[in-house]
C-alpha cells in the first residue's frame, strides 16, 4: 500500500488589516515624521478605489522622501501587501497606494497647486 503524500502546513500569513487599521498606522506614521497639514478624506460611499485618503506635506524634498520611504517600511512591516508607490524619485509628490488607504505626500507648493482635498471633500483647503 502506497504511502498517502503529506502536505506541508500552511503558514499563518500576518493578520489582514481592515482600512481604519491601516488608516490608523498611515496617521501615526505621518505624524512620527514630523509631516504637515495631514488630512484625512473618508471615500466610502464615494468611489470604489480606497476607503481613505490621506493628504500630507513635507518642508522639502528630502523629507517627502524620507517620510515616503518609511510608511512604506512600516506599511510592509505591518503585512499590507502590494504597496505601490509612484513620484518617489523626484519626491515633489509621492504617492503610496496601501488598497484602502492612498496616501499622497506633496511638497507644499505642489500640494497647493494641484489642490486634491477640493477635489475629494468638497472643502477648499484654508
Amino acid at each position: 500500500m502506497a504511502a498517502q503524500p503529506t502536505t506541508a502546513p500552511t503558514t499563518v500569513s500576518a493578520a489582514h488589516l481592515d482600512a481604519t487599521e491601516i488608516l490608523a498606522l498611515v496617521n501615526a506614521r505621518l505624524d512620527d515624521d514630523k509631516s504637515e497639514d495631514i488630512v484625512s478624506i473618508d471615500l466610502r460611499g464615494k468611489t470604489s478605489i480606497a476607503d481613505f485618503m490621506v493628504i500630507a506635506s513635507g518642508r522639502s524634498q528630502r523629507h517627502v522622501g524620507a517620510i515616503a520611504e518609511h510608511l512604506i517600511e512600516a506599511l510592509k512591516a505591518a503585512g499590507v501587501k502590494n504597496v505601490r508607490v509612484e513620484g518617489q524619485p523626484a519626491c515633489d509628490w509621492v504617492l503610496i497606494d496601501a488598497n484602502d488607504v492612498i496616501v499622497h505626500v506633496f511638497q507644499p507648493e505642489v500640494r497647493s497647486f494641484y489642490n486634491i482635498e477640493k477635489m475629494w471633500s468638497g472643502t477648499p483647503r484654508p
